[in-house]
């Protein structure tokens, strides 16, 4: 049996470890750092609940990397807004999915820690 780690002290924390728990494909560790209320809008616009987001990995869904690259942090008291580039190398029930994406992450304060209620991960255009 594992201990929880205690919850993220600051918003950083808890990108930093979201992006853990994706990287390592873990369903455990992504529980801990959701809301109960939480959703999140996939990069071609799906929209799931909490329990089909944790879900995902049973699903078929791999990451082989993943990270949340120069996340920009706009706190605002017990919320915080998080505006960064979402860098993955994954499969969803074996088809290629890797990409960079555009990431928005909503965060709330929630006793002595922050958890995640939203992301909404999107198409990022590169100017040519």
């Amino acid at each position: 049996m594992t201990t929880p780690s205690p919850a993220p002290t600051t918003v950083l924390d808890l990108v930093n470890r979201w992006a853990e728990a994706a990287a390592a494909n873990s369903a455990e560790l992504l529980d801990g750092l959701l809301t109960d209320d939480f959703h999140g809008v996939g990069p071609v616009g799906f929209v799931l609940g909490r329990d089909m987001w944790l879900g995902r990995f049973d699903h078929g869904l791999v990451n082989h990397a993943f990270a949340v690259e120069d996340p920009q942090i706009r706190e605002h008291g017990d919320s915080a807004v998080v505006i960064g580039v979402q860098a993955q190398k994954t499969t969803a029930k074996n088809t290629d999915s890797s990409g960079r994406f555009r990431v928005s992450l909503v965060a709330v304060r929630q006793g002595d820690g922050w958890k995640l209620a939203n992301v909404h991960i999107g198409q990022l255009q590169v100017r040519s």
